[in-house]
């Protein structure tokens, strides 16, 4: 074989494998049009006992993303962060993958349960009364999703309801 030839061969192999390559990657679509959250539940879980004794409530989201395009969507990573309400820094989060496998158009994902690693704790007294506390501040979530390295986009924010959730 001669030189050019072989050249051209090797760059014949070498255009393919990329392609073949490429074939396996996942293009990056608009998950804020493509998502949307259903069966959403906000409120209060009971995070147990802490140090010292005291009753301590999390502020919680549950909810379903829902593919409405009519592509599979798959990788996508959720971040729920947490705010009292009125104020505008960070109160607590919680991220991770909403969806690894591809989700099928129409398909909806388990429930995604996101707790703050923040909350309130109470000495003596119950939880329900706590919620009713006269010092207690309302909170709110907001959700964000992200593909790939595309940055990370608000997708709906809830305010979180004065109610204890059950595991």
């Amino acid at each position: 074989m001669n030189v050019p030839l072989r050249r051209r061969v090797g760059g014949l192999s070498l255009l393919l494998g990329l392609l073949l390559a490429l074939s396996g990657c996942t293009r990056n679509i608009d998950v804020i049009a493509a998502l949307e959250p259903v069966d959403v539940v906000t409120g209060w879980f009971d995070a147990g006992i802490v140090e010292g004794g005291k009753n301590k409530l999390v502020p919680t989201v549950s909810l379903k993303l829902r593919n409405r395009s009519s592509d599979p969507v798959q990788r996508v990573y959720v971040q729920a962060v947490f705010r009292r309400v009125g104020e505008m820094e960070m109160w607590g989060e919680h991220f991770g993958w909403a969806i690894r496998e591809p989700l099928a158009p129409g398909g909806t994902t388990e429930a995604l349960v996101m707790h703050s690693n923040l909350g309130y704790t109470g000495d003596g007294v119950g939880r329900v009364q706590m919620l009713q506390h006269s010092q207690f501040l309302d909170a709110k979530v907001e959700v964000y999703l992200r593909q790939g390295s595309q940055t990370l986009t608000k997708l709906a924010e809830y305010p979180v309801q004065r109610q204890l959730l059950r595991p």
